[in-house]
């Protein structure tokens, strides 16, 4: 089987509420969700989910090739953008190929992408994230009463702009999840909102209140000597590296002691995935992978010794997705369905991308002010 070449789809997930962090909200709650299909001339199409606006660049690394040999061929890829660099949108592309490639091998072994990547287990845990900064209270507190319905014990509030709102917040939240567990897990996204002497402040303040699992992204992903300070400050982890694209966008990190957990965006592939976790093992450090639409990683994640909980932001799929897998228990758990298990329905896909996930307001886009605010709800607070 020759992998013969692509096509690219849109359609949108509405989450149903509004969704974001310190950097902008989505009011809508509607976002965009790009469609890679991998085609072949053995009559399998590989579905890979995320921006892919490089495709054209990256394509030729694997057309005419074999899809089974997916490690090989990721390498390829990021030989072929040697000279130009593969970071942001051209590693994008690389892994929505990655992502088609494995579903492709899975699905020529007639199998589910977990049993074909070596897991034992179908069923991946995971912790709460609803993206919830843009809720009301009310409104806030409804949601994670969902959450605790299906069985989650754990949950990452967004915060990083008000610290008395974010422990009022993590501590509401901690309260509904108790009916499943003693100790709920609770965990602070910053976003990358702090600086280092804002951060050890203001978890100085917050632990004072609660038992905090981890922090994330305390300063800018790429300080390891901020996130190494801030280790060495609190008592809580500090967790990074969802936006870091490559094993040696990593390597600081590492070297400077400065991450407790490490955790991978699932839109930069299962490979990225596989190779960050098992350096991260290497460390004896957990892994945690964002899910996102659809929960494609879960499958690697399920295979992995050393995963602490898989980031899970909503229980429903994407418009003409059919995805096999239930978020349960507080975890996912994965079907039997060969390779991710989606299945898409092209003529109820939702026509063009959805307004305001990149808008200027969005949560993509950083403040101007981040990290500078002397007083968090003063004249530069809403920039």
């Amino acid at each position: 089987m020759k992998i013969t070449g692509y096509r690219s789809l849109t359609t949108t997930h509405d989450w149903g509420r509004p969704v974001g962090d310190v950097n902008g909200v989505v009011e809508s709650g509607v976002t965009e969700v790009p469609i890679l299909l991998l085609e072949t001339d053995g009559g399998l199409t590989g579905i890979g989910l995320g921006q892919h606006v490089d495709i054209a660049r990256v394509f030729p690394a694997v057309e005419g090739q074999d899809p089974r040999a997916v490690t090989a061929l990721y390498d390829s890829m990021l030989a072929h953008v040697f000279k130009s660099g593969h970071a942001g949108a051209t590693y994008g592309a690389i892994a929505a190929i990655d992502m088609a490639l494995w579903d492709l091998k899975a699905k020529m072994a007639d199998e589910p992408l977990w049993r074909t990547l070596g897991a034992l287990d179908r069923f991946v845990p995971g912790y709460a994230s609803g993206l919830c900064y843009g809720l009301p209270d009310d409104a806030f507190a409804a949601h994670y009463r969902d959450w605790a319905s299906r069985g989650f014990s754990s949950a990452k509030i967004k915060g990083g702009r008000d610290t008395a709102r974010d422990i009022g917040r993590l501590l509401t939240a901690r309260d509904i999840l108790s009916v499943n567990t003693s100790r709920p897990a609770m965990m602070l996204d910053v976003n990358e909102a702090w600086n280092v002497k804002q951060a050890v402040r203001h978890l100085a303040e917050i632990e004072a209140q609660l038992d905090l699992t981890w922090v994330e992204e305390p300063v800018r992903r790429w300080d390891a000597e901020g996130h190494a300070r801030i280790s060495r400050a609190c008592r809580a982890a500090v967790a990074t590296g969802e936006n870091l694209t490559g094993l040696d966008q990593f390597t600081p990190l590492f070297d400077a002691r400065a991450v407790d957990v490490v955790q991978t965006g699932s839109v930069w592939g299962i490979t990225h995935f596989l190779r960050v976790a098992t350096a991260a093992h290497a460390r004896n450090l957990p892994v945690s992978p964002v899910g996102y639409n659809a929960n494609p990683v879960a499958h690697a994640a399920a295979a992995m010794p050393n995963m602490i909980g898989i980031e899970v932001q909503d229980w429903n799929a994407p418009r003409g997705l059919k995805v096999d897998q239930v978020v349960t228990d507080g975890g996912i758990r994965l079907g039997d369905a060969p390779g991710l298990g989606i299945e898409i329905d092209e003529a109820a896909l939702a026509n063009g991308a959805a307004p305001g996930w990149n808008s200027s307001g969005g949560p993509h886009r950083r403040p101007r002010h981040a990290g500078l605010r002397l007083v968090p709800d003063g004249p530069q607070a809403a920039e």
